[in-house]
């Protein structure tokens, strides 16, 4: 596996791991499978060489970027992202930056939950996981039930066909009986 790969790098050169070396070996493992580990990966880290940020597709091919956005709610995050990043942000400025980004892709996309969670890396692995960072979208109460009597919704009309199967490709209707439906009372 890769951490497995990354430790034994780590061991025999007696250095940190280059983020570069991470996202190459991630890259080349993924590019091996073709796309069929169907996975988007955004990859950050802080080495000798300064902050390192990759986007890394399921094919294998990756991009070096200041910031980055994957998943159903990339696009209003990007917007986010592309209009309040600036270079050498301070930390508190940055995670609020992040934060508003994660939450334009909440409530932009009905699949992407509610909570906000946050990674802040640093030097000297130096990584703070910040879980539940905050709840950009908090459930609602309900404020009545909602219960319906069967049979509330109407059927206008009813259609019940006998077929048969044939040689060849489709089906023979032998018979059709259209039945009306009386319309219900519903107050």
């Amino acid at each position: 596996n890769i951490s497995s790969q990354l430790e034994l790098h780590r061991l025999n050169t007696g250095r940190q791991v280059p983020v570069c070396t991470a996202n190459r070996i991630v890259k080349q493992m993924l590019f091996r499978y073709q796309g069929y580990i169907g996975t988007y990966l955004i990859m950050g880290g802080m080495d000798k060489y300064g902050p390192h940020l990759y986007e890394i597709a399921a094919h294998g091919s990756t991009s070096k970027l200041p910031f980055a956005a994957m998943g159903s709610g990339t696009l209003p995050a990007m917007s986010v992202l592309e209009g309040g990043w600036k270079k050498d942000m301070e930390e508190a400025d940055a995670k609020q930056l992040v934060r508003d980004a994660i939450a334009a892709g909440i409530f932009n996309d009905m699949g992407s939950g509610s909570n906000v969670d946050l990674v802040v890396i640093k030097a000297n692995d130096n990584v703070q996981y910040l879980r539940g960072y905050d709840e950009a979208n908090q459930k609602g109460v309900r404020r009545q039930k909602y219960k319906y009597a069967k049979g509330t919704t109407a059927v206008l009309s009813e259609k019940v066909r006998n077929i048969s199967l044939t040689e060849k490709p489709g089906f023979t209707i032998i018979s059709e009986d259209v039945r009306p439906v009386e319309v219900m009372e519903t107050s």
